[in-house]
Formats: C-alpha cells, structure tokens, sequence
C-alpha cells in the first residue's frame, strides 16, 4: 500500500507487535486511532464489532472484511481504491464485506 502511495497511514498488527492482541482490543484501539481495521476474520471480529456498536461504544471507524483467500495484489488494488475514492467517514460505524473472485 505504501508504494502505491506514501502518505497513506497504514499500520499492521505485525509491525506493531499486536498479533496476540484479542480482537475486541484491537477494536477499541482502532477507535483511538482513528484507524478502519482490515481482517480477514468474518467470525468473531464481525461478531464483537456489533457488540461494541450495541454497547453504544464511541463511534467505529469501520471494518473492512477480505476474504482469506483473497490474492494479496487484488486486496492492496481494492484497498488503494477505496483510499483515493471515498472518505474515511462513510465507513463509519459500517461493516463492508470488499467483493473477490
């Protein structure tokens, strides 16, 4: 995603050494951040973002869901466009389900 465009602020859980971190956390810390999570977890992480909208928590940035399969070039492109074609505020508080093959 950088290379497509450097002034893109994108954090991923390895890098920050997050990958042990409960996906409810992670929730909570994107909401801190200002930050839309990516997952490819439709289950659980799905299921706690809707818990934390009913709890009446602060407003979410939003959730994107990628299917696991996905091709990581076709996951960056879907992304890149997303980036450059909207704002960060239509995703709030919204689960979108990014459409592959």
């Amino acid at each position: 995603m950088r290379s497509r465009d450097p002034a893109i602020d994108i954090l991923d859980v390895k890098t920050a050494g997050l990958r042990a971190t409960k996906d409810p956390d992670l929730l909570k810390l994107s909401v801190r951040q200002g930050r839309i999570l990516v997952t490819h977890d439709r289950r659980t992480m799905t299921r706690h973002f809707r818990e934390l909208l009913a709890a009446n928590e602060p407003g979410h940035p939003g959730l994107f869901v990628v299917p696991q399969r996905a091709a990581i070039g076709e996951i960056v492109e879907s992304l890149f466009l997303v980036w450059v074609a909207s704002q960060a505020e239509e995703w709030h508080n919204k689960i979108v389900y990014l459409p592959f093959r």
